[in-house]
C-alpha cells in the first residue's frame, strides 16, 4: 500500500503452469513500486505535503478500482454490515497511515532507507504473534530479527552518533507498524466464512482511507494550486515535469497496475515463493534514487540493506 511489493493478503494461486511468468509479473511490479518511491518524492520536493499528497493517492486510486469491481463483479459493492469494522480498521489504520506516514519519512529520508525501515513489518508481525496471541515462534524469526536489527546499525551508522533525521525514522518505523496491521487485518478478513477477494477487499481499503481524509482533511482546504507547478523526478539537471503527470503515475502506474500485476502474478505462484522478489524493491528503490535524486548510501549502508533484507526474510518465510 506504500511502495511495497509485499503479497497480498487472500490470494493464492490457481495453477502453477507459467511460474517464469509469474516471477517476472511480480518483479515487474515490484520495480514500479520501486520507482515510485523517487516519483511520490519528487512531488514532495514540489512542497505539497504528505497528508494531502496521501489522500490523493488513495482516493483516486479507489475510484480506479471502484470503477474496475463495478464492471467486472458488481456484487463486490455490497459491504455486509458484520464486515464494517475490520474493513475501517484495514482502510484507515493499514492503508492511510501506512501511506501517510511513509511519506512522511520520505520527506526526511532517502528513499531506500525509508523503504527499508518499512520493510521491518513482517518482524512486526511476527512479534505479535508470540507476545501478542502467544503463539510458539520458531528459532529462525529470532535470528531474522537479531540480523535485522544489525543491519539497521549498519544503514544508521550508529558508530557516528545517529545520522538519521530522528523524524523521519519514526515516521518509517510508523509506517512498518501500519504495514503490520494491513496484514494482519487482511488475513484476518480472508479467515471469515465469507471472504472477500482481494481485488474488492483493497477496494473497499482505499474507500475508508478515502473517508479517512475527508473528515481529516476535508476537500476544500486542498491545496490545488501545487498542483499547476513542476517537479523534477530526475534531479536537478533533469526536464521539469506537470505535477499532475507525476501524480497520475503515482496513482496509475505507481499503485493500481502494480497491485494488479501482484494478483495477476500469484495466479501463477505462491506468495512465499513471491516475497523474495519482493525484497528488491528497496534496492530498485536505491539505485533509481541515487541515479534520480542523487541519494548516495555509504558502502556500509547498501551492506546494511542486505543484512535487514536477508532478517527480514527469515521473518516473512514465517508469516507467508
Amino acid at each position: 500500500m506504500s511502495d511495497l511489493a509485499e503479497p497480498i493478503p487472500g490470494i493464492t494461486p490457481t495453477r502453477q503452469t507459467r511460474p517464469a511468468l509469474g516471477y517476472s509479473l511480480y518483479l515487474l511490479a515490484a520495480t514500479l513500486f520501486a520507482i515510485n518511491g523517487t516519483v511520490s518524492k519528487a512531488i514532495l520536493l514540489t512542497g505539497i505535503d504528505s497528508t494531502y499528497l496521501s489522500q490523493l493517492r488513495v482516493t483516486l486510486a479507489f475510484l480506479i478500482l471502484f470503477v474496475f469491481v463495478a464492471i467486472t463483479r458488481p456484487r463486490a459493492l455490497r459491504i455486509r454490515r458484520n464486515e464494517i469494522g475490520i474493513l475501517l480498521a484495514y482502510g484507515v489504520l493499514g492503508v492511510a497511515m501506512t501511506q501517510y506516514l511513509y511519506f512522511l519519512a520520505l520527506e526526511t529520508l532517502p528513499v531506500g532507507i525509508a523503504l527499508l525501515i518499512e520493510f521491518t513489518a513482517p518482524i512486526m508481525v511476527a512479534l505479535w504473534f508470540r507476545f501478542g496471541l502467544r503463539h510458539p515462534t520458531p528459532r529462525i524469526v529470532w535470528l531474522g530479527l537479531v540480523i535485522a536489527l544489525i543491519g539497521l546499525a549498519l544503514v544508521a551508522e550508529i558508530w557516528k552518533g545517529f545520522t538519521l533525521d530522528p523524524l523521519g525514522v519514526a515516521a518509517a518505523f510508523g509506517a512498518a507498524a501500519a504495514l503490520a496491521i494491513y496484514f494482519l487485518t487482511g488475513d484476518a478478513q480472508i479467515q471469515r466464512l465469507e471472504p472477500r477477494d482481494p481485488v474488492s477487499m483493497t477496494m473497499w481499503g482505499f474507500g475508508a482511507a478515502t473517508l479517512f481524509w475527508v473528515f481529516a482533511k476535508p476537500w476544500w482546504t486542498f491545496p490545488w494550486d501545487q498542483l499547476t507547478g513542476s517537479g523534477q523526478p530526475l534531479g536537478g539537471s533533469g526536464p521539469d515535469v506537470q505535477v499532475w503527470w507525476l501524480v497520475a503515475w503515482m496513482v496509475v502506474l505507481g499503485t493500481v497496475v502494480p497491485f494488479w500485476l501482484i494478483v495477476m502474478s500469484l495466479h501463477h505462484i505462491r506468495a512465499s515463493q513471491a516475497s523474495v522478489f519482493g525484497m528488491t524493491e528497496p534496492l530498485v528503490a536505491t539505485f533509481i534514487a541515487w541515479i534520480a535524486l542523487g541519494e548516495v548510501l555509504a558502502p556500509v549502508q547498501i551492506i546494511g540493506a542486505f543484512v535487514v533484507l536477508t532478517g527480514v526474510y527469515l521473518a516473512e518465510r514465517y508469516r507467508a
